[in-house]
């Protein structure tokens, strides 16, 4: 396996941080030493129009040929939001995944596409069918996975708890960087890290569950869900473990359904927002900024994306971002937060003060 000589120092700063407790100086440490060049006139597609799948194709219309070129022969894998098996609103629309696979048929890369998700309450091929996935599928001709059985890869995240480096079975459909990985993340507000768009969809979606897991099993005897174990146990772990785990799983395509996003108790149980938008771009973290933005979400409020901001993943100054399509300030809606919106603000304090210096 070829390593690059960037990302094996990345690697390795990561190995030697994953169990310290972060925000305040060993992400100015991160900061300086793992910022990578970012592109200062980063692209996002902004498009809008009246039914869902017509707006999937023209938010990445603009970016036909470039996505062309960089799948080549790769598999793309499509990994769309569901959260749930039960619940549309958490879930990006089969309208939407439509759309999509219209675009890649019109590039003439249909034939290198899977979709393939994780569902967080159970078996995801139920997911599928109750979403209405499966026609779709059927229509295109391409495969329905569930994530869950694939080969995994183990990484490494920290809990809040005890500060030790906890190990994750992740899907290596996703980790695997010979793959073109598309995340279709839906724009929602959320209950432990604000906002949720298309880093977060891929992190979060990668962990695998075993055969037989359902929400409300005993978990000591029925069989295990690793995904709680990247929420880290806390508000600090959640958002420093979505941070690390962006250098390993992250989307080379980055899409935010927000047609119908959610505000309020998000992911799973807020209520619509009709905004009829959706975003793409390469550069996910732009991606990921400009969704905030048309949230009219302060983006210093999210940790993680904070974090990857300043540790140079992406772009993150919306001035130094180049929206094509639709104008911004046309289409800034202001989400309601999560009730519990200030307790989620724990990852900007220490854990505790230090009264004096270590060393």
């Amino acid at each position: 396996m070829k390593i690059h000589r960037r990302d094996f120092i990345r690697t390795a700063l990561w190995g030697g941080v994953a169990t310290a407790a972060i925000p305040s100086y060993a992400m100015k440490i991160l900061a300086e030493t793992t910022k990578v060049a970012v592109d200062d006139n980063a692209k996002v597609s902004l498009a809008t129009g009246s039914g869902r799948a017509e707006v999937a194709f023209k938010a990445l219309q603009p970016f036909s040929k470039e996505i062309a070129q960089a799948v080549g022969n790769r598999k793309i894998i499509v990994k769309p939001n569901m959260v749930t098996s039960t619940i549309q609103l958490s879930a990006v629309h089969k309208d939407t995944i439509e759309g999509i696979l219209e675009f890649y048929k019109s590039i003439n890369k249909l034939e290198n596409v899977v979709v393939a998700e994780s569902v967080a309450d159970g078996p995801t091929m139920k997911a599928y069918d109750n979403y209405g996935y499966v026609p779709i599928a059927e229509k295109y001709k391409v495969k329905l996975l569930s994530l869950d059985d694939t080969t995994p890869q183990v990484l490494y995240v920290m809990d809040e708890l005890d500060l030790r480096p906890k190990p994750v079975r992740m899907s290596s459909l996703l980790t695997d960087r010979n793959n073109f990985v598309m995340s279709v993340g839906r724009m929602k507000t959320h209950d432990r890290v604000v906002a949720t768009l298309s880093l977060k969809n891929v992190v979060v979606g990668a962990p695998i569950k075993e055969p037989g897991y359902s929400w409300g099993a005993d978990r000591r005897k029925e069989a295990r869900s690793d995904k709680a174990i990247v929420h880290g146990n806390g508000f600090r772990g959640i958002n420093y473990n979505l941070f690390a785990l962006a250098y390993h799983i992250r989307p080379d395509l980055a899409f935010v359904d927000g047609f119908e996003g959610m505000e309020g108790d998000g992911p799973n149980n807020g209520t619509p927002v009709d905004h009829k938008i959706c975003i793409a771009g390469f550069d996910w973290l732009a991606v990921d900024r400009v969704g905030l933005e048309l949230m009219g979400i302060d983006p210093g409020r999210v940790g993680y994306l904070t974090f990857c901001g300043e540790a140079g993943l992406g772009q993150f100054n919306i001035n130094k971002i180049e929206i094509t399509g639709e104008k911004l300030s046309d289409h800034i809606r202001t989400y309601q937060l999560s009730r519990n919106i200030e307790k989620q603000m724990q990852w900007q304090t220490p854990l505790r003060e230090r009264a004096e210096p270590l060393y």
